[in-house]
């Protein structure tokens, strides 16, 4: 059997001989995962060791696949919304929304710019959450949990902003084609208000346990660089991409939903290492809280929140109750009774991790013919093992922290 075949454990064993026969020296083979809190997520990694020093690394993921492509080929379009919030769990409204506008570009829908307004806001939040949770997170692997208590606070606030929008809080479902399902409460506008008052004060404050912090910075700084072509070679977008100086966002690249009408800057960092992810992600969450309050600002007047699209729009729920009409358009709609176009598209989102992208060909029938999630994690995943290689062991989890590795992105 060929040696490329082999189980990396059996691989490394033969390593670890051929080592002993050398110098004498000892290897040791030491399981990364698949649980927490080391991989933050199930998958694993087969480090080959010398002491504390990793020689090699082989990624394995697949622990909770979920065939969510497959699944969603066998459903109509708007039964795979909840497919997508599993996705990146930590900001499923940006999942949500990237799903709608691909639906939208099939189906040649124009959304309403109040709608596309609305959208860019709960895209934000959702993003300041994902970054949020990244961040405080390291600084949890880093051996600072204070830092993490005191803003997770604020992740249940914007929970709470949209519980009000749509009435659920981690997986969301939120949307529909063409805008929202229901227009937003004032109490939605109240605690969002709220919201932009106290977060920046307790932002700043996290920024100032870290950014300056002495232990951190000799925990992040230099660890797990990776350089811009290497990174690019590899595939990677966002903020770990950022953070190695190539300033691409899908936002300001590929404009959508109206992101061409805000003013916002796009961090860069220069050396790719853990603590310029860091820094970038932090200076991303005030970019976005900017782009909130601009929104606010220009709102369009009026209570348009989606756009006239019958065919596809559902219904109003006491229509349903009462209206046979209304009632056969929900079950058409829901059940995907209402031909779509044959088309290929692609289109994509700056996801929390970067570029998430939606492959979609349709044959006219009720469900994709195929489609593809374009998942940023599983894309820069492929480098961690290069990027650990060499280093200590307690290095290899604060890297992997800053990478944002979420395993729902993985095993779709």
């Amino acid at each position: 059997m060929s040696e490329l075949l082999l189980p990396p454990e059996h691989r490394y064993a033969k390593i670890i001989q051929e080592k002993l026969n050398e110098d004498g020296s000892e290897l040791s083979i030491l399981n990364l995962g698949p649980t927490h809190p080391a991989t933050h997520g199930i998958f694993q990694n087969i480090l080959l060791m010398d002491g504390e020093k990793i020689l090699e690394a082989e990624p394995t993921i697949g622990y909770i696949h979920r065939a969510f492509e497959k699944i969603a080929e066998n459903r109509p379009f708007y039964q795979i919304t909840p497919l997508t919030d599993r996705m990146n769990y930590c900001s499923s409204p940006i999942n949500n929304m990237g799903w709608w506008m691909t639906l939208e570009k099939l189906l040649g829908v124009e959304v309403p710019k109040r709608a596309q307004y609305l959208r860019v806001i709960v895209m934000e939040l959702a993003r300041i959450t994902d970054h949020l949770i990244c961040n405080s997170i390291l600084g949890v692997d880093t051996g600072a949990y204070t830092g993490f208590l005191y803003v997770f606070q604020f992740r249940e606030k914007v929970y709470e902003i949209y519980e009000e929008i749509c009435g659920a809080r981690l997986t969301t479902n939120m949307g529909r084609i063409g805008g929202f399902e229901r227009d937003w409460s004032p109490e939605a506008f109240r605690k969002l208000d709220v919201f932009l008052e106290d977060f920046p004060v307790a932002w700043k404050e996290f920024e100032n346990l870290f950014e300056r912090n002495r232990i951190f910075i000799d925990r992040t700084v230099n660890v797990g660089p990776i350089s811009a072509e290497k990174a690019m070679s590899y595939g990677f977008t966002g903020p770990n991409l950022r953070a190695a100086g190539v300033d691409y966002d899908v936002r300001v690249a590929h404009p959508y939903s109206s992101y061409e009408d805000f003013e916002f800057i796009v961090p860069v960092g220069k050396s790719g290492d853990t603590y310029d992810r860091f820094c970038v992600r932090n200076a991303e969450v005030w970019e976005s809280l900017s782009i909130i309050r601009q929104a606010l600002a220009k709102m369009p007047e009026g209570n348009e929140y989606h756009a006239e699209v019958p065919d596809y729009y559902l219904p109003p729920k006491e229509d349903v109750y009462h209206d046979m009409e209304s009632l056969i358009y929900h079950f058409k709609i829901v059940m995907g009774e209402i031909p779509v176009p044959v088309a290929e598209i692609y289109h994509a989102v700056e996801g929390g991790n970067g570029e998430l992208g939606f492959y979609l060909e349709t044959d006219g029938s009720r469900t994709p013919y195929r489609l593809h999630f374009r998942r940023p994690c599983f894309i820069y995943y492929q480098g961690y093992p290069e990027m650990i290689k060499g280093a200590l062991l307690s290095d290899a989890i604060v890297i992997l922290s800053s990478l944002n590795v979420i395993a729902g992105e993985l095993d779709a």
